[in-house]
């Protein structure tokens, strides 16, 4: 009894065994339905991925040279632009030198102005010396005028007999 129990049990086991074959192969069909597309989306994505990578170091190096091309030229601009207001220093401490000097000139002129207020008071009192003059010299003209009326009629008169 003990053999074909053993049979028995050899049969329930290869069918249990075959049973969990079935359940195996039906559950590794499900999961062959998920996990293949899902690995093949993921190739896609790690595929694109590395594209926007690979697209971006070269965007990246792209930026570099440019700003590396463009800080060489700001360099030399700003090392112009450094000797440009070092120039400027200078230029500007000239311009204080000059107006020192041109202040210490005015201050020589002081005198000068003076001697032109009192120029200025002897043309006041030329002017109204002219002024004077020019009325007296309209007064003249005026006896003058009145003369010639009063002498021209008689001598008009006495030229008359005159013989020449």
């Amino acid at each position: 009894m003990n053999s074909q129990t053993d049979d028995k049990q050899q049969a329930t086991d290869q069918e249990g065994i075959g049973r969990l074959s079935e359940v195996f192969e039906t559950s590794a069909r499900r999961w062959e339905l998920i996990i293949y597309p899902s690995m093949f989306a993921f190739v896609v994505l790690a595929a694109y991925g590395f594209f926007l990578i690979y697209r971006l170091a070269g965007d990246m190096h792209y930026m570099v040279i440019s700003v590396d091309t463009h800080m060489s030229v700001l360099s030399s601009n700003m090392q112009s632009m450094s000797e440009n207001m070092g120039q400027m220093t200078t230029n500007i401490r000239t311009m204080t030198v000059s107006l020192d000097s041109m202040e210490h000139k005015m201050g020589a002129l002081q005198p000068i102005l003076a001697s032109m207020e009192s120029m200025d008071e002897s043309m006041k009192s030329l002017n109204a010396s002219t002024r004077a003059m020019t009325y007296a010299t309209q007064g003249m003209q005026y006896d003058m005028s009145r003369l010639n009326t009063n002498v021209g009629r008689p001598m008009s008169f006495m030229n008359s007999f005159m013989p020449w």
